[in-house]
């Protein structure tokens, strides 16, 4: 009659042990949150800007996604521009607000093409890396010319960035100076600017922001809920198929071998090494599944499941599994 409380007892514990390892709503927010790809284009960026710079490739700025956004911001520049100008005409502002305008619009159109040749030498680059590799001095030759693409690109880029921020602070000293409010004079001109300086304030903040965001937001939040969203982000959690793949068995006690290990030396040292799971800290006991890593490490099947679909390495020796 004694052995019936503490038998309770232990499984009212294993319970709660396995209550206490699913993670909690903002958790799993989190976790989506981390392995999300917009999040890992923001982590990209981050990397890339505070890091050395590398081949075009590594460009967060030049994936295909990037461009396309970039592409269809600058077509609506372009056209909300061109529109404003062309019904406008009649509208008389007291600053050369047409003239900003008018200025803004001529970068946009240099720097959309300044996307399509960034698109073309990115293109030229992928293929020819594949077409010319049995030809080294045509390989040699296209690097070279493909260097010089990239150099003339790196300038002309910079003279469009020193263009946009001269113009950028013109406007403002312009459109808030007490002397110059010409709202009723040109509403529609006046409009238009007020939104393109605020775009143009979000996109000068925004390496800022991304700071605040990395380095100050997601290291509170993985403080609070206990997950590290940085290290989720960089190493995703396993799938299913993985996890299946991963050999796994009823686990016996010391005084018989398992069923999966066949030399008596190999499963004496899995019992000495892993004598507890290192995940819910509670001893192996007969019958209970448990699954060994690549890495020879034994845990219990439900705990390591759990975190290998956070993060797809060992949690004692951080192997990663292989995909």
């Amino acid at each position: 009659m004694a052995s019936f409380p503490s038998n309770s007892a232990s499984e009212h514990s294993m319970a709660s042990a396995q209550n206490s390892s699913t993670p909690s709503f903002m958790t799993r927010v989190a976790m989506r949150v981390s392995r999300s790809r917009w999040f890992t284009f923001l982590r990209r960026v981050f990397h890339y800007q505070n890091g050395p710079r590398s081949d075009l490739g590594s460009n967060p700025f030049n994936s295909s996604t990037w461009m396309m956004l970039e592409l269809i911001a600058l077509l609506v520049q372009i056209t909300s521009t061109t529109l404003t100008l062309a019904i406008s005409k009649s509208e008389k502002p007291i600053w050369p607000m047409r003239v900003w305008i008018a200025g803004y619009d001529i970068g946009c159109l240099l720097n959309l093409l300044l996307l399509c040749g960034r698109y073309y030498q990115l293109h030229v680059t992928q293929g020819g890396s594949l077409t010319l590799s049995d030809l080294e001095q045509q390989r040699n030759s296209e690097e070279s010319s493909v260097l010089r693409g990239s150099h003339l690109m790196d300038k002309c880029r910079s003279s469009l960035e020193l263009f946009f921020a001269i113009w950028f602070v013109m406007g403002n000293v312009w459109a808030f100076d007490s002397r110059f409010e010409s709202f009723q004079q040109a509403p529609k001109m006046q409009v238009l600017c007020m939104i393109l300086l605020a775009w143009n304030a979000i996109c000068y903040s925004f390496p800022f922001l991304l700071f605040l965001l990395l380095c100050c937001c997601v290291p509170l939040m993985s403080t609070l809920l206990g997950y590290n969203m940085s290290m989720g982000s960089s190493a995703r959690g396993a799938s299913d198929d993985q996890i299946s793949q991963i050999p796994s068995w009823r686990y016996k006690g010391a005084h018989t071998n398992l069923d999966f290990a066949n030399d008596s030396q190999t499963t004496q040292r899995l019992i000495n090494d892993d004598p507890e799971c290192c995940i819910c800290l509670a001893k192996y006991k007969d019958r209970e599944e448990v699954r060994q890593l690549p890495c020879s490490h034994l845990f219990h099947l439900k705990c390591v499941d759990q975190w290998l679909r956070i993060i797809s390495c060992c949690p004692l020796c951080k192997q990663g599994l292989q995909r």
